[in-house]
């Protein structure tokens, strides 16, 4: 690989890559991302390659793997170009057929189509499924379409087009400048202006060493936004990256990765090495006076390190916990130094703003929103996974058309927006426009861009103490409110689960949550109490039926119900006999069953999956 020592050899490079180019040589795309991956996405892959070196074709096809194409539960996904040809759930059994008929033929293999249940017909091109139709990419745009381990894939898409631009049209100021104009906010949760923290960065004197940081740390249950961007596009975030360093003075940057995330860390070091060769880190890049280098380091995969200073701690090699502030990173970061963070999606956003200019940007999502945001779908719904939508965007439209409304044949009861962090918003709501201002007045927040989905069969102090469990446990154990007061919560939670709630547990619960908001001293233990404070606000009932009746509506809380056959309605079809774990459920095909209450541990397997209501959840008295 030739080291670049100017913009016209980057521009030279690219032509010379896209004159290589067919545009109409076939392309078989396979997703291999972390999620088809854990369908088989490699073995797909690997037959790929090994059938079109065994045919030794006429015809020269291309083999890619991608990152994640974002509609994960439909994976591993194949999409065949220039035709934009989709096919679902592929195996490597399928592989021959779909190179003899499709790839050869022009022929259209039917049992790998999508069938989008509300038009009732099969479709064949990736634009027309619902799920990818209603969304806006462009941070995710070229994920299902570059090889991440490529720097030549990155270049063909407009890579570091943005930094040429900047580092020859632009003065440092005049970055920072149309970042602001941009009103881009931090995608990692808090929503803080982007370009007035690079600005205070860039305000902090250049005798000190100015440091960039990327945090990869994602830490919410369900979200997997940013490991998708680091797997499938990590030179988007380097070129993010230096656009920054160019604009503050920044000459060292990190990139803070959780070790869980391997695939990541795996294309993020390959991806650096050709950078690097490439001249685009490290000295005097692309000629100029810039200088900047990138380092990895993997973190332990603390909860708690979405904060700030305790990433920084983590970053030194000392244990996560979060410090004061102010000073505030930008002042005093690492090693005492001026430091500013932000996560993955955000410094995947820098090109896309520089390249196609701040009012271009702006023109997405609301006035005090805007751009896009990537969400991880997931929950009680059809179609789960990775979608990037424009702000302003409501929460009913995610989840009936994009998201195909419920997986199962009961009703969606609520959406949980933000994680841990965030609230459990009720089906009402689904209204409510997704920007900043709106979820946090709703009693929710953005977070970093969780959304899970809950029907009837989901018990909402269940779900709280879920959510609670984890908070607790993932405290650094720093301050007292935060320590102690998540620990109480979850007790009284546990109280009213179990059916020993006693009149007044609410109050005390809603008391603590409010002392545990207010006296925390980072956001962790400021924002633990956002799912109590919000289920109660919307879901108050069902809670007093706990405490009250001693009862769970969802048929959830195991303690509380008591589940048993309905002989009229049950077919004898042994779905519930095949899924249960301790065999407890018996008799013979097509005969009503028999449920034993003694062997029974209420793990309502065949609650869910009896599809003629043959299973019945019954309150159980307690005195």
């Amino acid at each position: 690989m030739k080291k670049l020592g100017s913009a016209k050899e980057l521009e030279d490079w690219r032509k010379e890559i896209l004159k290589n180019q067919d545009p109409e040589k076939p392309c078989i795309s396979i997703c291999c991302g972390t999620g088809c991956r854990a369908y088989g996405a490699e073995e797909v892959a690997n037959e790929f390659i090994k059938e079109k070196n065994k045919r030794k074709l006429k015809v020269e096809i291309e083999i890619k793997t991608t990152g994640c194409h974002g509609f994960c539960e439909r994976g591993p996904l194949v999409v065949i170009r220039p035709q934009e040809i989709f096919y679902q759930h592929v195996t490597k059994d399928d592989v021959r057929e779909i190179i003899e008929k499709t790839v050869l033929n022009g022929e259209i293999i039917k049992k790998l189509q999508y069938f989008d249940p509300t038009s009732r017909k099969m479709l064949i091109h990736e634009h027309e499924i619902p799920f990818y139709r209603e969304q806006q990419r462009t941070v995710f745009k070229n994920n299902g379409i570059i090889d991440p381990t490529k720097i030549e894939d990155y270049l063909v898409v407009e890579g570091y087009t943005a930094l040429s631009r900047a580092l020859f049209k632009m003065k440092p100021r005049d970055v920072i400048g149309e970042v602001k104009k941009s009103s881009l906010r931090g995608r990692g949760g808090a929503g803080f202006p982007t370009g007035l923290k690079w600005e205070y960065l860039a305000d902090q004197p250049n005798r000190k060493i100015k440091y960039l940081v990327c945090n990869g740390d994602e830490g919410d249950p369900g979200a997997y936004m940013d490991r998708s961007v680091l797997e499938g596009n990590p030179q988007s975030i380097f070129e993010g990256m230096l656009i920054g360093a160019y604009a503050t003075g920044a000459r060292q940057g990190i990139i803070y990765v959780r070790t869980e995330y391997p695939l990541a860390i795996k294309h993020l070091r390959i991806a650096l090495q050709q950078a690097y060769e490439a001249g685009l880190l490290g000295e005097h890049i692309l000629g100029t006076g810039l200088s900047f280098n990138i380092r990895l380091v993997e973190g332990a995969g603390a909860f708690v390190c979405g904060e700030e200073t305790a990433l920084i701690q983590s970053i030194e090699g000392k244990r996560s916990i979060p410090k004061q502030r102010p000073p505030y990173p930008v002042e005093k970061g690492i090693n005492g130094n001026p430091t500013a963070i932000n996560n993955v999606e955000t410094w995947a956003n820098i090109p896309i703003i520089i390249r196609e200019g701040a009012e271009s940007f702006a023109k997405t999502g609301t006035k005090k929103s805007t751009g896009t945001k990537i969400f991880s779908l997931v929950g009680k719904i059809k179609n789960t996974g990775l979608v990037e939508v424009p702000m302003g965007i409501t929460l009913k439209k995610i989840v009936d058309e994009i998201g195909g409304g419920p997986s199962g044949r009961v009703k969606i009861k609520a959406i949980q927006t933000g994680g841990p962090s965030g609230g459990c918003l009720p089906v009402d709501k689904f209204d409510l426009t997704i920007d900043y201002e709106s979820l946090t007045e709703a009693g929710s927040m953005m977070g970093s861009g969780g959304l899970i989905v809950m029907d009837e069969h989901t018990c909402m102090v269940d779900v709280v103490k879920f959510f609670l469990t984890f908070t607790s446990e993932e405290s650094c154990g720093k301050c007292t409110p935060c320590r102690v007061g998540t620990r109480q919560m979850l007790e009284i939670l546990n109280k009213i689960t179990t059916g020993k709630g006693e009149e007044g547990d609410l109050e005390r619960l809603e008391d603590l949550a409010h002392t545990v908001q207010k006296g925390s001293l980072c956001g962790l233990g400021q924002t633990a109490p956002n799912p109590i404070l919000s289920a109660l606000r919307y879901f108050r009932e069902e809670f007093e039926t706990h405490v009250i009746d001693k009862r769970c509506p969802a048929t959830v809380c195991r303690d509380l119900v008591e589940y048993r056959v309905i002989p009229v309605k049950c077919t004898g079809c042994q779905l519930c006999v095949s899924v249960c774990p301790t065999n407890a459920i018996t008799g013979p095909r097509s005969k009503p069953h028999n449920l034993d209450p003694e062997k029974c541990i209420k793990c309502r397997a065949c609650y869910e999956i009896c599809r003629f209501d043959a299973i019945a959840g019954d309150a159980i008295v307690i005195e």
